[in-house]
């Protein structure tokens, strides 16, 4: 008989702690999982990395001491990734980057990176997850889908639940709003109160709702439906709102009106604001290199400098070797980012075979954070979550990897 204790899962940045893992190694399934997060328990069985240099088997030391001697003699070296990272792993890293004079970025620099920082610097309210889900009355889903990218998002918190205060049901105490370029699987759960907004048309609806809260006749959309919007953000409680990749990239340079939008409902009432993230620790890595830097992302520790004009697509022309810790980056990059380095010489630190793996001169093979390594992370919302593997392995963590590196150097 196969036992369960509850552990951490790093699928999402949601990191539940309530998941059931089997106390047996061959036993392949997970009790109350998500299928994000069973996906993500499945990479254990998946086909893993090996030390390899340029394509042929290595030792753990062998590929150490290449990866050290390529970084020690790069002249604009990237480091890429950290997301899917712990925080001992990511200030290990940091250390590293400061070492050699490395760039430093993540997947947030195209999306949630730049609302990060507002949250962090205080400019945008925000809540813990827990709140929402024992107070929040409306939750708006704006430029992002949590049924796809954190499938517990709503049942735990935001839709479904019953919470301190909100003890009916959803369809009598909580309203999901959504506001997107497509009918998303979160678009379904509400269709009367979906929004449809074209590419890059967020500003304008931005816009609309500043304009009915001001008591003014919207320019944008369907009229009736933008007054209606603004009565149920008036008569709200508590409001949340969960922007996502599509809001990000349709509001680069006009973040500011996010500011304005959540400054106005804030006189009439309570809102709150929580990016839906990417990876597992993408909020952690923002907010230690916020620390460490002033910066949120996209950071050069030559000089310890952001270059806002050119970013990653930049780092990435003058990068001459590149570290990819725990990501993929020729496969989540844009095409011209991706080719750029696929031309340099890469590091890859991976638990997984991936296509930055196979074009890697050296792979350094990692345990699976939260699963089979531990240490602690940050959440979307800005808690801290301690995770204890229940797997063993004889693979190092990630954290070990960067130290051993830079003792080789």
């Amino acid at each position: 008989m196969t036992d369960y204790n509850y552990k951490s899962c790093t699928g999402c940045a949601l990191i539940c702690e309530d998941i059931l893992y089997p106390d047996k190694e061959a036993v392949p399934q997970a009790r109350n999982i998500c299928r994000k997060g069973q996906a993500h328990y499945q990479s254990l069985f998946a086909e893993r990395t090996k030390p390899m240099i340029e394509g042929r088997d290595a030792s753990m030391e062998q590929a150490i001491a290449r990866a050290a001697e390529i970084l020690k003699d790069a002249r604009s070296p990237l480091i890429y990734g950290w997301s899917n990272s712990s925080s001992e792993a990511q200030a290990v890293g940091m250390d590293l980057a400061e070492r050699i004079g490395a760039t430093v970025d993540d997947p947030s620099t195209y999306c949630e990176g730049l609302f990060m920082e507002m949250v962090l610097a205080g400019k945008v309210p925000s809540c813990t997850l827990d709140d929402v889900r024992n107070f929040a009355d409306t939750s708006i889903f704006w430029g992002s889908d949590p049924s796809s990218s954190q499938p517990r998002h709503l049942s735990r918190f935001s839709y479904f639940p019953r919470g301190e205060k909100r003890q009916k049901s959803y369809e009598e105490e909580r309203t999901c709003i959504v506001v997107d370029v497509r009918e998303s699987p979160t678009a379904r759960l509400c269709p009367n109160t979906t929004y449809r907004v074209g590419p890059g048309e967020d500003v304008q609806f931005l816009e609309a709702i500043l304009n009915v809260l001001e008591g003014k006749i919207p320019k944008f959309g369907d009229k009736k439906k933008m007054i209606e919007l603004g009565s149920v953000l008036k008569k709200t409680e508590y409001g949340v709102i969960f922007p996502g990749r599509g809001i990000f990239q349709s509001l680069q340079g006009k973040m500011e009106l996010f500011s304005d939008l959540m400054a106005r409902l804030n006189e009439v009432t309570t809102f709150k604001a929580i990016p839906v993230a990417g990876g597992f620790n993408t909020r952690g890595f923002n907010q230690l290199l916020l620390d460490r830097t002033g910066y949120v992302k996209s950071v050069s520790f030559q000089q310890i400098i952001h270059r806002p004009e050119d970013s990653l697509a930049g780092a990435a022309k003058r990068a001459d070797a590149l570290l990819a810790l725990g990501s993929d980056p020729l496969a989540e990059l844009p095409v011209g980012v991706a080719r750029a380095l696929a031309k340099v010489p890469i590091v890859a630190i991976d638990s997984c075979r991936s296509i930055t793996s196979d074009a890697a001169l050296v792979v350094i093979p990692s345990a699976i954070s939260g699963l089979e390594s531990g240490g602690t992370a940050i959440r979307t919302d800005g808690m801290k979550v301690s995770l204890e593997p229940f797997m063993k392995t004889d693979r190092l963590a990630e954290e070990q990897i960067l130290t051993r590196i830079m003792e080789a150097m």
